[in-house]
């Protein structure tokens, strides 16, 4: 047996011998190496190594020093573009007012006034607030409990769900918000605004850089079952309107009055219908602590939730407009 396997051994060492021979008279070493030394070989050898792409001159020796890797593609840069003009009002805008109370002001002019400020800063520009939180709306289907009519402590249906949405949205364009979470009309209605004014006060000396106060509520009109419901329409949606209370006070009437016009306006421009007239009431509402404060009633008791929540993305959408100011 060891010397079959032995003599099989030999037999073979031979035969690969033979062959050896006949493919070296017959030049195929001469013509291996040819090829081996073409340009495109060992820069595909070399991408199989390092995944790396490799061009080479034809001038070249192969596996020389002079070898370089391919540069990458070249790419013109991109222009950088310039950014969108600011919003600019010429004061011929047309703003509907609903006068509660006898006010005189130059409308024209404050809204040609230009709004210096940048909401989009890491600090906090704008507080969100609801000075009567448990506010809700009419319901669609929702189950959740109401403390009483048109009103509940359920986050998910009250104002504070759509000061939420409205802070989102800020967010999501660089604008940083703090809500005011507190239920200041619960459990007691009255004294709502002085509980929310301590707020307020306090967020304003916290967060020194805060610009534009809202003051978020829902209204109220109607008999019983018969409430108001205010309609507009974005995007084929249907839509609750949003109206803008001024109180008449001695201070920061005509700087809250200034951004407010400019609010409305931007918001009829954005999407026309969808507020009510801009109301001047003999009241404070708190707007006398900072220069750009505004109550918006978005929507009413009528409204469902859902109509609430588009206009209150209509209502960021136009405040982040005004963002950077107006010319």
């Amino acid at each position: 047996m060891k010397e079959y396997r032995r003599a099989r051994r030999v037999g073979l060492c031979a035969v690969f011998s033979a062959l050896l021979l006949r493919l070296w008279t017959a030049g195929v070493p001469e013509a291996l190496a040819s090829q081996l030394v073409q340009v495109h070989i060992p820069a595909f050898l070399r991408y199989l190594e390092t995944g790396r792409d490799v061009r080479f001159s034809s001038s070249s020796e192969v596996f020389s020093p002079d070898f370089v890797e391919s540069p990458p593609p070249f790419l013109p840069e991109a222009e950088e573009m310039p950014p969108p003009p600011l919003p600019s009002f010429t004061g011929e805008e047309e703003v509907e007012i609903y006068y509660g109370v006898k006010k005189t002001v130059d409308l024209p002019a404050l809204l040609r006034s230009p709004l210096t400020w940048q909401l989009r800063r890491e600090e906090p520009t704008v507080l969100i607030l609801h000075t009567h939180a448990t506010e809700s709306y009419t319901k669609n289907g929702e189950a959740y409990t109401e403390t009483s009519r048109w009103r509940t402590k359920d986050e998910n249906y009250n104002m504070l769900s759509i000061g939420s949405r409205v802070g989102e949205l800020l967010a999501e364009n660089g604008i940083t918000a703090i809500q005011d979470r507190t239920l200041h009309d619960y459990p007691s209605y009255n004294g709502s605004y002085s509980h929310a004014r301590k707020s307020i006060t306090q967020y304003l000396e916290e967060y020194p850089t805060i610009a534009l106060v809202l003051d978020l509520h829902r209204d109220a009109s109607g008999e019983g079952a018969k409430q108001l419901r205010t309609k507009a329409q974005i995007n084929g949606t249907d839509s609750a309107q949003l109206m803008l209370v001024m109180g008449v006070n001695p201070k920061n009437f005509e700087k809250n009055l200034e951004f407010s016009l400019k609010l409305h306006v931007q918001l009829e421009n954005l999407y026309p219908g969808i507020t009510r007239p801009l109301q001047f009431r003999a009241a404070r509402y708190n707007q006398d602590l900072a220069p750009a404060a505004v109550l918006v009633e978005v929507g009413a008791a009528g409204n469902t939730h859902a109509e609430a929540l588009t206009a209150a993305e209509a209502l960021a959408q136009a405040i982040v407009a005004l963002a950077d100011g107006t010319q």
